[in-house]
């Protein structure tokens, strides 16, 4: 007989969790206003749309100059008309989300930001083609196929880490470089991601987000050190009523091991972790209990019985050291 064995990789669970739960456009939104804009609601939920994550970069001259097309997949990228001062903003907003540092991020994002900009680039091409407004318009104008009154619209990405851990990875091509003449770097234009992590949001910060993002990752932040973690739950009431994806979130990327019912979709995070400690602390008071009434039994040669009569053991106890010590 042949036996099948699934295996499931971590990361892929991470990056399926965490990308959908960052597509939706309130929590987007929220990564966004928060990270660029301080907290101030400018960009509104509604005013985004989903593109689709494919980049794919053809070199200019069309198909047949194109051997080898380059294609790369972003987690979740939307446009956005955003309202700043009275100027209306066209963007275009990506997210990239990372369980792991990546230590060549700059490098990633820059690849991802340029096939984007290449693709606008080619779309306007498309269009003046497509339109015959070439007629004219100056040689250099024809022949680059991209118009003197042509524009781009500007790619943000934000790199979400999505652990507890301090991001010690390069924030820029520049940090990449090693031992370079600065008059050469000068040279080199410098390349930064924009980073959110939850070790280095201030406590008072978490209070910018509006949506469970806020929850998310001020969990994440103190996911390593239980008395911080059970100070936040406590003073936060919406932890009390956290969603079935939240929590998937909190589950693959720090191992929360929130117990979720099938079809529960509020989740009472703070009674949850209650639980679980006491299971734990159950565990470990069976462990202690089990070797001191193996000793006597050793030792003094006692019976099971008579051991945990010595030790005052409570029947709830009895119940579950009898299946050890069959």
């Amino acid at each position: 007989m042949r036996h099948i064995i699934k295996v499931v990789n971590p990361l892929g669970v991470k990056d399926t969790v965490t990308t959908k739960y960052m597509r939706q456009n309130e929590i987007f939104a929220d990564a966004f206003n928060y990270f660029v804009y301080g907290g101030e609601q400018v960009i509104n939920p509604e005013s985004l749309e989903e593109l689709d994550t494919r980049e794919i970069d053809v070199p200019y001259g069309g198909e047949k100059g194109a051997r080898q097309p380059v294609q790369k997949t972003r987690d979740v990228i939307k446009s956005v008309i955003a309202m700043m001062d009275k100027r209306t903003a066209y963007l275009l907003l990506a997210i990239e989300n990372q369980s792991n540092i990546h230590y060549a991020m700059p490098v990633k994002n820059m690849v991802y930001d340029a096939l984007q900009y290449a693709k606008q680039v080619e779309e306007a091409i498309t269009s003046h083609k497509m339109s015959g407004d070439y007629k004219g318009s100056d040689s250099d104008e024809y022949l680059s196929g991209f118009m003197k009154a042509d524009h781009l619209l500007p790619v943000v990405t934000l790199v979400i880490y999505f652990d507890s851990k301090e991001w010690d990875g390069p924030l820029s091509i520049h940090e990449m470089f090693a031992g370079q003449d600065a008059r050469v770097l000068a040279l080199v234009p410098d390349y930064k991601i924009n980073l959110l992590s939850p070790a280095s949001i201030e406590d008072e910060d978490f209070g910018k987000f509006q949506s469970s993002l806020k929850e998310v990752l001020s969990f994440i932040k103190y996911a390593g050190d239980k008395d911080e973690l059970k100070k936040v739950l406590d003073a936060d009431e919406s932890f009390r009523h956290l969603g079935r994806e939240e929590v998937d979130v909190l589950n693959a990327c720090v191992g929360a091991k929130i117990a979720v019912k099938e079809g529960e979709e509020a989740i009472d995070v703070c009674l949850a972790i209650q639980q679980m400690n006491e299971e734990a602390a159950q565990k470990e008071r069976i462990s202690t209990l089990f070797v001191s009434i193996k000793n006597l039994m050793e030792k003094m040669g006692w019976s099971a019985e008579q051991s945990m009569d010595v030790l005052s053991v409570s029947d709830s106890d009895r119940k579950a050291l009898w299946k050890l010590l069959k």
